[in-house]
């Protein structure tokens, strides 16, 4: 509420007690709202030793909301909740009525109400008579193979057809294991050249 009302300043833990009535709570309750439920909050924010609320969207005025409006609209992003921009803009309804035709409402099924930037360079008027043409086609008895089969007979192919193909991949064959010749470990290496051969002596002959 003191945000909504342009009291964006930082206040310290008896200010906050003072401002919500309980400066009776005990100094366990004050410990752990300054080492845990306060820091740990996601809408507070701590400045040097202070506390100051941390909306979504931090906006300081009318100009600050329609520039974030046109952002998300430039990216693709859609509105916004009325509720997150009355949460971060002091003054929020003043502000939304000074805007005027710049910005749209939308109401959502669920009732809350979205904003949205009103990029007029989009706006364009389309002739009458293409209109009424429009409209006098009925469709509501077609479902969407009837319209694919009119479209094929037109010589005109839909967009599932226009999507790249799938290439099946290409399965290699496994190369046969190559036989290796089987080593067998030798020993006595270091006595090489030093042994005589015997398996050419003839039995009974020195």
């Amino acid at each position: 509420t003191r945000h909504q009302r342009g009291d964006t300043h930082p206040l310290t833990l008896e200010e906050i007690l003072d401002e919500t009535q309980h400066l009776d709570i005990g100094l366990k309750q004050k410990q752990w709202l300054m080492s845990e439920a306060l820091v740990n909050n996601p809408k507070i924010e701590v400045v040097d030793g202070k506390y100051a609320f941390k909306p979504k969207y931090n906006l300081k005025d009318k100009k600050a909301l329609l520039r974030l409006l046109d952002k998300h609209d430039q990216r693709g992003l859609g509105g916004i909740l009325l509720e997150d921009i009355e949460e971060g803009l002091p003054n929020a309804q003043k502000a939304i009525k000074a805007l005027g035709d710049q910005i749209i409402f939308v109401n959502r099924p669920d009732k809350k109400k979205i904003l949205f930037y009103n990029d007029k360079s989009c706006q364009f008027t389309v002739d009458e008579e293409f209109q009424k043409l429009w409209r006098s086609i009925p469709v509501d008895s077609m479902d969407e193979e009837k319209i694919e089969e009119y479209l094929k007979r037109q010589g005109i192919s839909s967009m599932q057809e226009t999507g790249p193909k799938k290439i099946a991949p290409i399965q290699r064959r496994k190369k046969p294991a190559s036989q290796k010749k089987r080593r067998f470990k030798t020993h006595n290496d270091h006595l090489a050249g030093v042994l005589k051969d015997y398996s050419d002596v003839v039995p009974g002959k020195q």
